[in-house]
């Protein structure tokens, strides 16, 4: 066991190093952290209310500030309703950066889900192998539930907070 521990670890450091800072950098995705803003100038369907219109631009919470002559406004750009030009200013993290976060976003219609499948059950794997590490009967050992329990009981009071 300690061996498949051993080398399992040292496969997946890599992975876990770019996990690791991809999903403290999620931590802050509702701030502007990293990111810089981006023009774009897309053309959707004409005549799309706020609601449409923030799907079809993928800018969640869209808000009007003025629908005047075929030109709808709002915070980060304006939309012809004639045209369907929508010109608008975006907040994006890095080419790099957000690839990284993507390993947090993956759902089943990416490959890169099986790659957090395998991930979370390598994860597993040491917490389950950890404790193949020392001898039941050593105090060490029962330290190291202690500090496991302490663990679960943490994560758990965290999450219903």
């Amino acid at each position: 066991m300690r061996v498949y521990h051993r080398y399992l670890g040292f496969f997946l450091a890599g992975i876990m190093a770019v996990y690791s800072i991809s999903g403290i950098i999620l931590i802050f995705r509702e701030t502007d952290f990293l990111k810089s803003e981006k023009s774009k100038v897309l053309t959707v369907a004409p005549n799309l209310d706020a609601v449409d219109l923030g799907k079809a631009i993928k800018i969640k919470e869209l808000k009007v500030l003025s629908d005047t002559n075929n030109i709808v406004s709002f915070k980060q750009g304006t939309y012809n309703k004639v045209s369907g030009v929508a010109e608008f200013k975006v907040k994006e993290l890095p080419f790099v950066v957000s690839k990284m976060t993507n390993f947090h976003k993956a759902t089943t219609k990416q490959p890169l889900f099986y790659l957090n499948i395998f991930f979370g059950l390598s994860l597993f794997f040491f917490v389950i192998s950890s404790f193949w590490m020392f001898m039941p009967q050593t105090s060490i050992f029962r330290k190291g539930l202690i500090f496991t329990v302490v663990g679960v009981v943490l994560a758990l009071v965290l999450i219903f907070i």
